[in-house]
């Protein structure tokens, strides 16, 4: 059974940071979603399993996704947070062959396996 495990959300001012950890098994592709109340579930980062990693225009140069592949986890770091990025975060792995497309990493058609969600909020 594979079992995501996030941690590390929080509430934190504008321009404050935050790392998010996901604990689980390695896979072809893992990523970071979003979902803010009454928003569609959207792809924030994603890496590929030879470290590849791409991002959503949004977070671009403030955020890093990266992999401790001894320990099995994954993490996500943000940076100069901003309101906008208020939103409950979820891990999600596959092992989809479609994980050698940067798109498709950032979709979550390709994703079997998500982990419960971390909550994070950025007051103004």
């Amino acid at each position: 059974q594979v079992q995501l495990v996030e941690s590390g959300g929080g509430t934190v001012q504008a321009g404050g940071s935050l790392r998010l950890s996901c604990t689980g098994s390695r896979f072809t592709c893992m990523a970071w979603f979003r979902e803010a109340p009454g928003k569609e579930r959207e792809g924030v980062a994603a890496i590929k399993n030879d470290g590849s990693a791409n991002y959503a225009d949004s977070v671009k140069g403030r955020v890093t996704i990266s992999q401790d592949n001894v320990q099995n986890i994954l993490y996500l770091q943000m940076n100069s947070l901003k309101p906008e990025d208020t939103a409950m975060y979820y891990c999600a792995a596959s092992w989809s062959t479609l994980c050698g497309s940067e798109s498709w990493r950032l979709s979550r058609v390709i994703y079997s396996y998500w982990g419960q969600g971390t909550q994070v909020t950025v007051s103004s």
